[in-house]
This record gives structure tokens, sequence and C-alpha cells, in this order.
């Protein structure tokens, strides 16, 4: 099968070469809650409370990864990657999230690490993915600078067992996306309501980075980063107002995480009333890890100037007009140049700025639980070809961007949503797990091998 038969587009090609991956995470795709000694997180509290997940379901038994993951590394094979990025559920390794590893959480991971190798792809594993230990999060969670500290120790027993094999690492997955989804508005796990008191989380995460870099360093690690959810803000209307409603947004979803890592200070805060946590030495040790600067995109935002007068937040959040929009609704506009914007708008700020892995972009549209035969996913194929182009149009105009990341490889457990998001390339009948490539893995594979150096 030739791209012409998949899609109407002709395969995007790109200025240069750049690596090609595709993404899952632990608590997604592997099942098995209760299996190998693996310890309860916040997101097992969660599903399991009524009322919390859209569909009522577990993540059970999903993909099943933990018992198919050589079905992952073949499909990962298959379609050529570079690089294969799969978390590493902190609870699988180390139950209660402090004391020894369990032994047979880290020879489930050693096994893919071994296989992804043997088949040729190389693994980039995520050390943190939002499945925070349950008992680390009754002690404070990430409110807690303690809990960076245990994280780092955590990072230590996978080092101390993959780090003979693993080079590459990213440490922690959407840093921003807990801040203000998990803590500030209560949305995801660990469902706090606090508003501007989750900042704490922000720094104590950007924190556990640092040290979690450190520790793999100190393992012969080659290259280290977070992975964040960033977001181009767009003004409603081009006045005053709501370009003061973007620069505020932009400030809380995106540079309270970049800037510390890229600048080595914060943004200033003060005119908001507020201020992060900092110790000496903090933002040293965050601002080393530097190997690389990895963007999770997926859409746009779209904000304008607060309604109300005791409206304590300074900006609204609306439909982005004139915009298509993926499963999701009007939460996720498609406007692919957005990608190209942020990219070059991080290339212009940051001095300095290390190279950029586009570590997750995707979209899911509604497709059938059980499909009688090949799903023609064209909705996705748009999606993926306009923002790999937006990549090139970034690149061409000056942007280090050295890796793209699809989300993702598998349909899997779309966290408060269940199963009712599909964002795969791979179609998985969740009562069964049976995988069914899509036409958007045909086409991700003639990408890749249509832009190979």
């Amino acid at each position: 099968m030739t791209a012409a038969d998949i899609t109407p587009h002709p395969v995007p090609t790109l200025p240069r070469p750049i690596r090609w991956s595709a993404a899952t995470a632990a608590f997604q795709i592997e099942g098995a809650r209760a299996e190998g000694g693996r310890g309860r997180s916040i997101w097992d509290s969660w599903v399991d409370t009524p009322g919390k997940v859209l569909d009522g379901s577990t993540a059970e038994p999903g993909p099943d990864s933990y018992h198919r993951w050589a079905e992952d590394v073949a499909l990962a094979a298959g379609l050529g990657l570079d690089r294969y990025r799969f978390s590493i559920s902190w609870t699988r390794v180390q139950p209660d999230g402090s004391g020894p590893a369990n032994a047979a959480g880290l020879d489930y991971y050693s096994r893919l690490v071994d296989d992804l190798l043997a088949a040729g792809v190389t693994p980039f594993p995520t050390l943190f993915h939002w499945d925070l230990p349950l008992p680390v999060h009754e002690r404070g969670g990430w409110l807690d600078r303690d809990t960076a500290a245990r994280f780092a120790d955590y990072t230590r027993l996978v080092a101390d067992r993959l780090g003979d094999r693993v080079a590459h690492w990213y440490t922690i997955n959407e840093p921003a996306m807990t801040t203000l989804q998990g803590y500030a508005v209560g949305e995801l796990a660990p469902g706090e309501l606090l508003l501007f008191d989750a900042l704490p989380t922000a720094h104590h995460q950007l924190l556990a980075h640092g040290l979690a870099a450190d520790v793999l360093r100190g393992a012969g690690a080659r290259a280290v980063g977070v992975a964040n959810n960033h977001t181009h803000v767009r003004p409603l209307r081009d006045d005053p107002a709501d370009h003061a409603a973007v620069a505020a947004y932009d400030l809380l979803h995106n540079r309270i995480f970049a800037d510390p890592i890229l600048t080595g200070e914060y943004p200033d805060l003060t005119s908001y009333g507020l201020q992060m946590p900092v110790r000496d030495g903090d933002l040293d040790l965050i601002s080393a890890a530097r190997d690389f600067y990895a963007v999770n995109f997926y859409n746009p935002t779209t904000v304008t100037a607060p309604s109300g007068d005791d409206n304590p937040i300074p900006f609204d959040m609306v439909p982005t007009p004139n915009a298509p929009v993926t499963g999701f609704g009007d939460e996720w506009p498609i406007v692919p140049e957005s990608l190209t914007a942020l990219l070059v708008d991080f290339t212009e700020r940051y001095r300095d700025l290390p190279p950029l892995i586009v570590s997750e972009n995707g979209a899911s549209f509604p497709e059938p639980d059980a499909p009688s035969g090949r799903i023609d996913d064209a909705d996705r194929i748009d999606y993926l070809d306009g923002h790999i182009r937006a990549v090139g149009e970034a690149i061409a105009r000056g942007a280090n961007v050295e890796e793209y990341t699809v989300w993702s490889l598998l349909d899997n457990f779309e966290w408060a949503d269940g199963f009712t998001q599909r964002f795969g390339l791979v179609h998985v009948d969740f009562e069964t797990a049976a995988r069914t490539p899509k036409a958007s893995y045909d086409w991700y594979r003639a990408v890749i091998a249509g832009n190979r150096a």
C-alpha cells in the first residue's frame, strides 16, 4: 500500500531529517492493576471512585500491555520508529513510593527495553506520567517538597536496573497539567481545587526533574529532559484587555514551567501577588537539565478578558473561532499553524535554546469499539499531516526540532474520559485487547520512510 492509497495528501517532506517516535503511558495501556506487586496510585483511587470516569471504566484490561508488550514492540518496529516513548509506573517499581524496589516491576520494564533494542528501536522512557503513588499523595503529594526527594530515590532504583541500556530519558510528563488540572481545578487526579495555591506543585515537579536528571547523568544517561504540555495562546479580540489575558494565561500555562529550565528564573509573578517556594540552589539544579526541551502540543488556547469584577482568574478561556475540532469538541480546536507559532516563539524567546522535541502530538476522533474491518481514519491523517507540515515550517523558520512523536501508538484509557476517546494509530478492542493497525499507521510508516536521511 502506498501513501497515495491511504490519503489524498502527499507524504509531507521536512526540510531536513529528524527522528520519529510514538508514545504511550503506563497507566493508560498496561492494565494488570493488581499484578506483580504493583501499588496503588492516585489514578487507582480516581477510577475506583464512582462518577470520576466518564464511562465508568477502570483501565482494565485496556490494551493489557503488561502481558502483551511484545506486540507493542512489534508495532513500533513495524512503523520504522527511531524511538518508542513509554512510561515507567512508579507504583510498579516502588509500590508505596518509598523503600526497596519491586523486582517484578523492574523485570517487566527490563524485558521491554531488551525487546526494543533487539528490534532496533531506541527506548525513551518517561519516569513519571501522572501515576503518583497513593501513600506519597497522602503525605502531601506534589504540594510537599519532600516528594521531589522521593522521586529522586525512585529514579535511582530505575537507573540502577536500566541505566546500562537506556541512555535517553524523560523525567516528568506535563507538569503543567498536573498543576493546573490536577491541583488547581480538580479535573484530573488527585482532584484538588486549590486555584493559585496549587503553584507550589509546579516548583516541586521541576525540582524533582532536576534531582532525577542528576541521578540519571550519574548513571551514564546521554540526554535527559522534561516533557511539558504547551499551548499557543491567542486573543479572541485584538484589544489591550484580551492581550493582557493572553499574557496571563501564557505565564501560567507556559512560562512558569519553561522559564526555570531555559533561563534559570521564574517569570515575574508579583503583579498577581504570587511567589514560588524557591530555596537556594533550586533554580541552578532545575536549569542544569537542558539536553533538550520537549513540547507536548495538541491545540491552541483562545482567551479573552475575564467576565465579572470579582473573577479571581485574569482570563476566560473560549472556543477558537472558525476552527475544526477533534472528538473533544470545542476544547480541542485543530490549528496546525499554532504549533509552528509555538516552536518559533520558543526559538526567538529563549537564548541558547537546546534542541526541541515534539514529544506528543495527536488527536482523538469517534471510532467503533469493535470494527468489522479496517478503520480508515482520514481525520487523524489530516490532523497529523497538518502538524508534521507545521513542524517543517518551524524548522524552515529556524526552530531546531530534532524529533516528532505521535500520541499515541495505541488506543488507550484516556484518563477522566475513560475509553470514550481513541488516539491510537492502532485500534484496540478494550474487551479483548486485540490490536488492529488503522490507515494512519500505514500512513505514518510512509512518512517515516519518506523522510529518512
